[in-house]
């Protein structure tokens, strides 16, 4: 049998510092693996959670802007509407009392259809004027200075659109009119030029 040599024996307690020496190291390199894996999972759900965040936010933000832009966008198409009102009418007489005349007859052009007016002849021509067309009817109110003597007098004036009704139902605005007065006949041919809104 052989002998151990002086150098191969170990200590005891070298032996035994030597075994808790490893043991607290496998405990520190468990420690921290495990750690290590804790932080990990928790980072990553950290980050998962910060992007929810971020597009949540993201979209409350968009939200409201989005709301005022379809807002913003409807108040201008309904702003945007507007009406030609580059017409001519050709009226001829219904009934007279005294200076009192009603007319009626046909208006083309930006608004086409049937119009109906009560005209009173005077120093200044006035009236109320409904123009019937498909998408509903138009009312106003005008005024124009007549020019000139004989059978054809000539005026000049405008027109105030005071309501209406179906597309029209929230006309309003002022145009231009014009046109002539046929004595003879109490006829009169009107043109007005401009625009309504609507």
């Amino acid at each position: 049998m052989a002998q151990a040599r002086p150098e191969d024996i170990v200590p005891i307690e070298s032996s035994r510092r030597f075994g808790r020496e490893q043991a607290g190291a496998a405990v520190a390199i468990r420690s921290s693996i495990g750690s290590w894996g804790i932080h990990g999972r928790l980072s990553s759900w950290l980050s998962a959670l910060s992007v929810v965040i971020i597009a949540a936010g993201t979209l409350a933000a968009m939200s409201p802007r989005a709301g005022a832009d379809g807002a913003q966008r409807s108040a201008s198409a309904q702003t945007a509407r507007t009406l030609n009102a580059d017409d001519t009418s050709h009226l001829h007489l219904v009934k007279a009392s005294g200076s009192l005349l009603f007319e009626e007859g046909t208006t083309s052009g930006g608004i086409s259809g049937t119009m109906r007016a009560k005209l009173e002849l005077g120093a200044t021509f006035k009236g109320t004027i409904t123009i019937y067309t498909r998408h509903g009817t138009l009312k106003g109110r005008g005024s124009a200075t007549p020019h000139g003597s004989g059978r054809y007098e000539s005026f000049s004036g405008s027109v105030v659109a005071t309501g209406g009704s179906g597309l029209y139902a929230h006309v309003h605005g002022r145009v231009a009119l014009f046109g002539t007065f046929d004595r003879r006949l109490d006829a009169v041919v009107v043109q007005t030029t401009g625009t309504l809104s609507y």
